[in-house]
């Protein structure tokens, strides 16, 4: 019968543990613990000091940054975890030397940076430069919404903050009232206690939606209306994504095609990326700039970006700036001869679609009746549909344009079969194409759409995919970083830069000269 060697789980062994020989060679943790102390200029984290002769002495950023860095390549977010990790792993040990940082001490040290982010991000852009892994052949530029540390329930503007305040006060009185009607003999302690404690919990939220009244006005949007403000995280918006709508920061990166090095990282907390194109460029080419390798990298280097950046400001500044830019536009598949067959299955789709939805056979434009002079439209329903717009831009086609009145289409019997979406949609608008142009002279928009239609618009176009999405894969799936955990725009993106900065790091040493 065979013998094995005892063991117990159950014994324990003193280690003489040398820190410098637990930072192998050829491992992550050695190119990190390597650039940081040799290669790395972090002069500008010394201006947050004034102890040098009062005071107790600071953590070295040095050692913070180690392990902070360290912690997000394992996809450990949590102060808190990190400081565990600093007593019980061994390689966070070798890595902070063992100095045990509290984890108020690490989360201060993150959530403070300014100035220090730019320039330990610039640090290592320069170093990828130096050691050729940015071609400078193509950047491309797009953005990654994430939810942020905020809940979407406590958004909206004054006007909507205040009718949710009424409403829970109102709730309040209710319960209440009906704690008084009833005879405390015949009513179950339990769900007196719950009452009690919902009670409690309405009250603290109305106390902080009405300290948040008094100190915070309306977020102006870019017609002037009030757009959605955040009581949790004003900074913050509220913007669609491919998993509903969220509560978050849309993290833009500018990344070259060569090793998808990121060259710009900036966090913004707005819905749309319309008017994020312009200052990513500006800042890419200011970073260039600012490590002295480029006075305008734009000279040689195309750009791309998807629809999200497409409006026609956005292509003048391109012309401008005399930048080789390929942005798409939202129709920009539709014309590609490759996806001729697409709309097929798409029309299939939305039929199955719309009869699953019970709103299949929806009216056309041709079941609406119109006036020989076009000052107004009847519906199927027999109402009028006013006229409000005689010389609308249709696709490069003039429209005129009806629309229904609120109180007509509010009430309608057949408003499932006019409405794609009755739930949400107040009243129907129709318009009327006249079979005229509009506009000969050609815009920039229209110069984009040809240049990005021919064969090598779309050949630079398709490499976008390849350039940016493996970032953004990355930084997701792989380092973890799925929410945003601090609260604020700076805060927020200083937390961005820093899983930047991660990813290049790890550019650095996979593509990178030996560091060993």
């Amino acid at each position: 019968m065979a013998r094995y060697k005892k063991y117990s789980y159950e014994q324990g062994r003193l280690l003489a543990v040398h820190f410098d020989k637990q930072i192998l060679p050829g491992t992550f943790e050695y190119t990190l613990n390597y650039l940081i102390d040799s290669a790395i200029d972090l002069s500008a984290f010394d201006g947050r000091f004034k102890n040098d002769e009062t005071g107790a002495p600071a953590y070295d950023p040095r050692i913070l940054l180690k392990i902070v860095l360290f912690a997000y390549s394992r996809g450990i977010i949590s102060s808190r975890k990190i400081e565990r990790c600093c007593r019980e792993n061994i390689i966070f040990i070798a890595l902070s030397a063992d100095t045990r940082p509290h984890f108020t001490t690490i989360a201060d040290f993150i959530s403070s940076m300014g100035d220090e982010i730019t320039s330990l991000f610039l640090e290592v852009l320069l170093i990828c430069d130096e050691m050729n892994l940015i071609g400078k052949e193509m950047f491309s530029i797009d953005g990654c919404k994430m939810p942020s540390n905020a809940s979407k329930e406590w958004s909206g503007t004054k006007k909507e903050l205040k009718k949710k305040k009424l409403k829970m006060e109102t709730a309040i009185r209710r319960i209440l009232k009906k704690h008084k009607e009833r005879d405390d003999t015949e009513s179950d302690s339990d769900l007196i206690s719950h009452e009690k404690q919902y009670i409690k919990t309405l009250r603290g939220n109305i106390k902080k939606i009405k300290e948040w009244l008094d100190n915070n006005d309306d977020k102006p949007g870019k017609t002037g209306r009030p757009v959605k403000s955040n009581i949790t995280d004003n900074s913050s918006a509220k913007m669609k994504t491919s998993k509903g709508v969220i509560q978050g920061y849309d993290g833009v990166v500018t990344a070259d095609s060569k090793h998808q090095v990121v060259v710009h990282a900036e966090a913004f907390g707005l819905a749309q990326e319309h008017d994020l194109l312009e200052p990513m460029v500006l800042d890419t080419k200011e970073n260039f700039q600012k490590i002295g390798t480029e006075e305008n990298v734009f000279e040689k280097t195309k750009l791309t970006a998807d629809s999200g950046f497409q409006t026609e400001n956005n292509m003048k500044m391109l012309s401008r700036e005399k930048i080789d830019g390929y942005i798409a536009d939202t129709l920009f598949r539709k014309r590609d001869p490759r996806f001729a067959d697409a709309e097929r299955y798409r029309a299939r789709y939305k039929k199955e679609r719309a009869q699953k939805e019970g709103r299949s056979g929806l009216f056309k434009t041709s079941d609406f009746t119109f006036d020989p002079d076009l000052r107004y439209c009847i519906c199927p329903a027999g109402k009028r549909l006013y006229r409000n717009g005689g010389h609308t831009n249709l696709g490069g086609k003039e429209a005129v344009r009806f629309h229904g009145r609120k109180a007509d289409c509010r009430e309608c019997r057949i408003r499932s079969k006019c409405l794609r979406y009755p739930d949400r949609t107040e009243c129907r608008t129709v318009a009327w194409l006249t079979g005229k142009s509009i506009g000969n002279q050609e815009t920039f928009t229209q110069k984009m759409k040809q240049k990005i239609d021919s064969d090598r618009g779309r050949y630079l176009y398709n490499k976008r995919i390849g350039t940016v999405e493996p970032v953004f894969a990355n930084i997701r799936h792989i380092l973890g970083l799925d929410r945003f955990s601090l609260r604020g725009n700076k805060k927020v993106n200083v937390q961005w830069k820093l899983y930047c900065i991660v990813h290049n790091l790890l550019k650095i040493h996979r593509y990178g000269p030996s560091l060993a």
